[in-house]
């Protein structure tokens, strides 16, 4: 697999640059000149501050859930509900990103998705009704979901030779963000006084984050085209002179076939199936684990930081995990490590959530590394770029939708329960299926073979 970081710039200088395209890969525009150092430079703090506002939304409101429950009046189902919009709206909206920005350009997409990120925090608290309250979080969630999905398609857009770094770089700022959010909300609130405060700061980041994008407004060149118009780029690649284009062509059949019936490959749904379990308990994670601690007795403030850990966890291990995934042929013995770290953390926080709240924190922060983890897969289990792009929107759109209910499931139980025992049971029963799922996707095999 080359390395990202020897990748060169792909600029239309002439005829013999543009026969070069692979057409198993999805098509990507590039600038007809090399841009300016200062616009790259500017990309990429936009980058970073777009990355740092894709979870502040959702933490922000895991340490005061339950000062908003009580200013707003919410039920334990009504919270569940509340906890359950992130992947509905991930699943409903982030299917639009490549259409709006084939429409309207990436960077025009991202910063709208910026500003609607601002206006959803800002109105959200003030608002003053449960109704008006969801209906605020799911604009910024809007903003958040096609931000999500086009943050690649700006890397690959603006840094084709520095791909790598520059995805590890919005990675770690998305956790950074996520960590940042959960330990600072409840002191910020102390500080600046009131729930409603303590949420809406948010919106500043949020309005930051719109700046650097203001430039890319008028920058109207279209999302990646679907694979179906890569053949079209075969003779060109035969025309070089190698022959390659005829073998391309040949090897990107099996994809597109693929794609009609990606929903006969086994692989396929196990990937669907551990991309939901494990996004089910990072939502779970960051909507309850607060409430679990605080209500052991340990402090609001203390509740928001071990939520950080745990979010923390994912920035060293995003980077690891992947690459010791991708020199094994079969990634099951990850996902069993992965779901035992799972296991033994909500154990914990079954029989001493407060004595041994750091070690739980930890524990679950490396669980919820699964996510990197069936990225990587996503990549690893398809032969053409056409296949991963396939098998990465059918795994992710059918995951997230798979991941609504357990959210919700859990407020239900804890508010008609009156404890955490079902609810943590549930969560610890639901690691059962996201390993067997793991291990069904790690196999050593392809979506083209199996299809």
């Amino acid at each position: 697999m080359p390395d990202d970081e020897t990748q060169t710039p792909t600029l239309n200088r002439g005829p013999a640059a543009r026969t070069s395209h692979d057409p198993r890969e999805p098509r990507l525009p590039v600038p007809d000149v090399a841009p300016a150092p200062w616009l790259l430079r500017l990309i990429a703090v936009g980058l970073v501050l777009a990355a740092l506002n894709l979870r502040p939304a959702i933490t922000s409101l895991g340490a005061l859930l339950e000062e908003v429950r009580d200013g707003l009046h919410m039920s334990g189902s009504v919270a569940g509900v509340l906890t359950s919009v992130p992947p509905l709206c991930f699943a409903a909206f982030g299917v639009m990103a490549p259409r709006l920005a084939r429409r309207f350009g990436a960077g025009t997409v991202v910063c709208a998705g910026m500003a609607a990120i601002a206006a959803g925090l800002v109105i959200r608290p003030y608002i003053g009704s449960t109704a008006g309250f969801l209906a605020a979080s799911a604009l910024a969630l809007m903003g958040i979901a096609v931000s999500n999905i086009l943050m690649p398609v700006i890397v690959k857009r603006w840094f084709p030779d520095r791909v790598g770094t520059m995805t590890g770089l919005y990675s770690m700022a998305l956790a950074l963000g996520t960590a940042l959010a959960a330990a600072v909300t409840v002191p910020l609130t102390g500080a600046i006084g009131g729930w409603q405060s303590g949420l809406a700061v948010w919106a500043v980041l949020a309005a930051l984050a719109v700046l650097p994008w203001i430039v890319l407004v008028r920058d109207r060149t279209p999302a990646p085209e679907r694979s179906s118009a890569t053949s079209s780029h075969a003779p060109a690649a035969d025309r070089s002179g190698t022959g390659a284009g005829t073998a391309r062509a040949a090897d990107a059949r099996p994809a597109e076939g693929a794609a009609l019936r990606i929903t006969r490959s086994r692989t396929a749904w196990g990937l669907a199936c551990f991309f939901g379990l494990q996004a089910t308990a990072a939502y779970i994670t960051m909507g309850w684990m607060p409430q679990i601690f605080r209500d052991a007795g340990v402090s609001a403030g203390t509740a928001g930081v071990l939520l950080a850990v745990t979010m923390a966890m994912g920035v060293p291990l995003a980077f690891v995990i992947p690459r010791v995934a991708s020199r094994l042929q079969q990634q099951g013995p990850i996902v069993v490590a992965l779901g035992l770290c799972g296991l033994i953390g909500y154990g914990g926080l079954y029989l001493a959530p407060a004595a041994g709240a750091w070690v739980w924190a930890v524990l679950l922060g490396v669980a919820n590394c699964a996510f990197p983890l069936a990225l990587t897969m996503i990549g690893m289990r398809a032969r053409t770029g056409a296949g991963v792009v396939r098998l990465s929107a059918f795994a992710q759109s059918t995951g997230y939708l798979l991941s609504i209910p357990g959210p919700l499931l859990v407020g239900v139980l804890y508010q008609h329960s009156g404890g955490w025992g079902l609810p943590i049971a549930l969560m610890a029963g639901l690691m059962i299926p996201q390993m067997a799922a793991g291990i069904l996707a790690g196999r050593d095999r392809t979506i083209e073979d199996e299809c």
